[in-house]
Formats: structure tokens, sequence, C-alpha cells
């Protein structure tokens, strides 16, 4: 067998290794990445409620030009906001770079479509950063399987396809995590990534995330292991100072140029939640950071003599509690919020894989085949139904979900989705039955599944979940000259889409406009403002009357 030494870009040199076996790995490593970025990406309308409002934000941005006079001095850029949400929800980075995309793309691509591009660099980022991390702590090897459980991670794969400035903070985290695994190695390199990875996450999501870093540095700083690596110490402090200008330059802008938006923002930001969302996080992660989860804990009980006293263990469950309370405090009942949890729990479950008992290492491989293998046949059966009327009882459900009584056979997406089942079925008839082709299998699984639902389910979710047709004819049946339009019972999601999908903004105080927008509850229709008004248009949200509504004039 051939052996060969490889230089890689941190410096040291690989230990020698089978040329075509870790190859194939390597191949099916950035494969596997390449097809779970990608899918999702494109072809459908931003969906509510976390798309909504960054589209809306992203087509003012776009209305306000970056050079154009006022466009920053007025806050456009330095502080965005969307049309349903009048107040700064958080920095603009992720922003700024959303809109770049949709410039850079629009000839090609619609706004929402190529800022959603953007949305894999930002993931790109992550799982690079993931598997040096996951290199850095364990061993040549480890960064594929710290990859692999990464993108198996139930609760990662929508939200890595979403566009919301979270995604950006998570590759802030992530770059800031790697920093602190590296520090003790490459001093100056983790200095510029700490420092990077603190202005990226606070900039894009705005306080919380920076706390995490923060809080997790400073803790660090008192492990012995550091205090008696001088370098190391300097390195992590400076790095802290060196994101500090551009943190203090963005939050002095938003003062001086939207000092009404920054001083109803900076409350939020530092605000406790009481009661906290500990116990719903707790239920939340029991799924969502599933296969991480459980292999992390695995791996703390394997590892527990020298949890305390090794320095990856201890950063690794120093970030996880820090994280775990401060979102417990300081953020919303949303799965999105627990993403940053999913960076230490991974980190651990890499390392832990290797020492799983081979009949627990087996469960988890055959879970992973049951699941997966029952979600994609699911997502076969559904497109069947829809094509065909059979089953009746599942096409009778799908179409009053989707408000589709058929759909259209799309070679395209067909040969893909045959493509990947057929792969995926290669997979479970070839595996090795081995403690890494367990995580390996789940990467397979969890891409092959959501590829296949994408591919064949795409119309249905696309029909119930857009509102780009019923906002589109209600900017036909707009009067020519109007002075404004208020509203009646219109959500904030819905207030965004309408802005980003037909340009209307909808106006808080109603006195004096002369257009009424209202959306009636489900089966009720609520009576007339007055007989002042008079009845211009009516839509339903393709839903079968899940959401409708009027327009009205005043006379």
């Amino acid at each position: 067998m051939q052996f060969f030494i490889d230089h890689d870009w941190q410096e040291n040199m690989a230990t020698p290794r089978a040329k075509v076996g870790e190859r194939a790995k390597t191949h099916l490593l950035i494969l596997l990445c390449a097809i779970w970025l990608c899918v999702g990406l494109i072809g459908h309308s931003p969906w509510k409620p976390y798309e909504s409002q960054s589209a809306s934000i992203i087509q003012s941005l776009i209305d306000h030009p970056f050079l154009s006079a006022g466009s920053w001095t007025d806050g456009h850029w330095v502080a965005p906001v969307s049309a349903g949400h009048p107040t700064l929800e958080t920095p603009p980075l992720f922003y700024w770079v959303a809109t770049g995309f949709a410039q850079a793309l629009s000839p090609l691509l619609p706004i929402h479509d190529a800022a959603r591009l953007s949305v894999g660099v930002w993931m790109l980022v992550t799982l690079l950063m993931m598997g040096l991390s996951g290199r850095e702590l364990w061993n040549l090897g480890a960064g594929r399987q710290t990859n692999f459980i990464f993108i198996g991670c139930l609760g990662l794969v929508v939200s890595a396809h979403t566009i919301m400035p979270e995604v950006a903070a998570l590759s802030g985290i992530s770059m800031a995590f790697y920093a602190l695994t590296l520090v003790l190695r490459k001093p100056a390199r983790a200095m510029w990534l700490l420092a990077g990875g603190l202005l990226i996450a606070f900039l894009a999501a705005g306080l919380l995330p920076a706390t995490m870093i923060i809080a997790t540095t400073i803790a660090v700083l008192f492990l012995p292991v550091i205090c008696q690596h001088a370098a190391a110490k300097r390195a992590l402090l400076s790095g802290l100072a060196l994101a500090l200008p551009g943190i203090l330059i963005w939050c002095w802008l938003c003062q001086q140029w939207a000092p009404a938006l920054w001083a109803s923002w900076w409350p939020t930001q530092v605000s406790i939640q009481i009661p906290s969302k500990h116990v719903y996080f707790m239920r939340t992660l029991a799924w969502y950071a599933w296969p991480a989860l459980p292999l992390a804990m695995w791996g703390i009980w394997r590892f527990r003599h020298a949890v305390l006293h090794t320095y990856r263990f201890q950063l690794c469950l120093i970030f996880f509690v820090l994280a775990f309370i401060l979102i417990g405090f300081f953020s919303d009942r949303s799965e999105v919020n627990a993403l940053p949890l999913l960076i230490p729990l991974t980190a651990l479950a890499a390392g832990s894989i290797e020492t799983l008992k081979r009949g627990a290492a087996g469960a988890l491989n055959w879970f992973g085949l049951i699941l997966f293998g029952l979600l994609i046949a699911i997502a076969w059966l559904g497109w069947w139904a829809m094509l065909t009327g059979n089953p009746v009882k599942l096409y009778q459900r799908l179409a009053y979900l989707s408000g589709l009584q058929t759909i259209q056979l799309s070679v395209l997406y067909g040969t893909i989705a045959v493509a990947v089942t057929l792969i995926w079925l290669s997979g479970v008839i070839r595996s090795k039955h081995s403690n890494r082709s367990s995580a390996t299998n789940w990467a397979i699984g969890m891409t092959c599944a959501w590829t296949v639902f994408m591919s064949l389910w795409l119309p249905m979710i696309e029909a119930a979940r857009t509102y780009q047709p019923i906002f589109a004819d209600l900017r036909q049946h707009m009067p020519a000259e109007y002075r404004c339009i208020s509203s009646h019972n219109i959500g904030s999601s819905q207030a965004d889409l309408l802005h980003y999908h037909a340009g209307i903004r909808l106006t808080a105080a109603s006195g004096n406009c002369d257009l009424l927008l209202i959306e009636d509850q489900p089966g009720k229709r609520h009576a007339s403002p007055g007989g002042e008004w008079s009845l211009i248009w009516e839509g339903e949200q393709s839903r079968q009357s899940r959401e409708s509504y009027r327009l009205l004039q005043r006379r």
C-alpha cells in the first residue's frame, strides 16, 4: 500500500496514511457538504417568519443605494429596519452582504434567491471552522467527522438555508471557537481569528453572540493551561481588544444617524427574560442537536476522569454552559437561538464517536437508516399522491395544505431525486458498520432526505407558504393615486412581504389614509369599518381560506 506525507496549511506534517481511503473520505465530505449547502438555496420565494423581515430589509437597502445621498446619514444602511418591524432588530452586517449578492446577481436571479446564496457562503465558512476545530481538538481525520456530525444535526438543515442574520452570527461564533482551540499552538493566528469572529458575531446579531464569545474567552483565561502560556494569554486579550474599535464605530454611527432606533434597541439587548427560557431550550436540544447531543454526553462520561483537566473538554464545556445560560436569559423562544449550542456539542461528539461501544454505534447507524429511509419514502409517496391522486387520503390532505390540485412533473428535479435516492440505497447496501461509518451514514441520510424533499415537495411547500401571487394581484388593483394605506389585523411578517412583493408600505397612523387593508381571521369576515368605505379588492392566500384580505377605499 502506498503512503505519502502531505503538508497542511497549519504548518504541521501529517502522519502517513493510506492514499486511496483518505482521499475517498475527503471527496465524500466535499460532495456531501456541497449538496447539503446548495439544495434549497434557490427556487422559492421568501417564507415567513424568518425570511420575511430579511427580504423587506434587503429591498429597502436596494431602494436606497449604497452611495446615494442620505443613504447612510438617514440611517438606512447603518440601522436597517423592515416595513413590518419599525424597530432595529440586529446590526447590519448580514444585510450588507446579502444586498451585495442580490445586486451582483440581480440579472440572473431574483433578489431573494441571490441573497440566499450569501447564506451558503456564511455556512461554508462555518463548516470550514468546525472542521478545523475538530481537527485541532482531536487529531487528523476528526475534522471530517466533525462536519459529518454537524451537517447531520436535525435542527440545522432548515436554518442553514434561511435568509436570517443568525446564520452569519454562527459563522462568527465558529470562527472564535476555532481561535480558542488554536491559541495554544498558533497564538498570533488565533488572535486575528478571535477578533474577526467577535466582530462578525456582533455586527450580525448583536450583543448576545458577542457576549458568548467574550464570556468564554475570559473564562478560558483562568484555566491553568492558559495561565501558564503567556503568548496564548496575550493573544486572547489582544483579540478581544482588536474587535472593540469596529464594534464601537458602529455603535457611535448608529447613535449619530439613527438615535431613535438606537435608544429602543439597546435596552432590548441587556434586558433579562423572566421567566427564563432554559427549560424550553433543554427540550429543544433533545431533538435539535441529535446526534451531536448523545454523542457528546457519551464522550463526557467516557472521558470523565480527564474532563476537568484537559483543555479540549474544558473549552467545550465552558462554551456550552455559558452560551446556554445566556441564551436562556437573553433570547426569545425560538429554535434558531439554539444554533450556537451545536458548536461545542459537535466538537465533543467528533472525538467521542471513536469510543462508542459496538452495539451503540450499530444502534445509531440503524436508527439513522430507518429514520431517513422513512422520510425519503414519505417524500416519494406524497409526490406520487399529488401526481396521480392516490392514495386518496394523502392526496386530499396535501391538496388542502398546499392549495394545489396537482403538480407538474419536473424532469430535472425528478432526475435529481432519483439519483439521490439511488445513492442513499447504495450507501445502505454497502454500509460498513463501524463507529465512524455511523456518523457518515447519518450525514448521507440527512443530505439525501433534504435533497429529495426539496426536489419533490418544493412546489407544494412554495404554494402553501408564498405570498407573491396574492400581493402581486393586490398591487394590480391599487388605485393610481392615494395618500397612504392603513391596515387592520395585518401581522408584521405579512407587512414585510407586502413591501417586498408589491412595494407597499403600510402606515401606522390611519386617520388620514384613503385606503385600508384588512386581514380576516380564518372562517370569519370582519364587518366593514363604516359606510364611507367601499370594497375594491379581495383575495385569499393559497392555503384554502387560511388567510383572506380585503382592500377598501374611502369614498
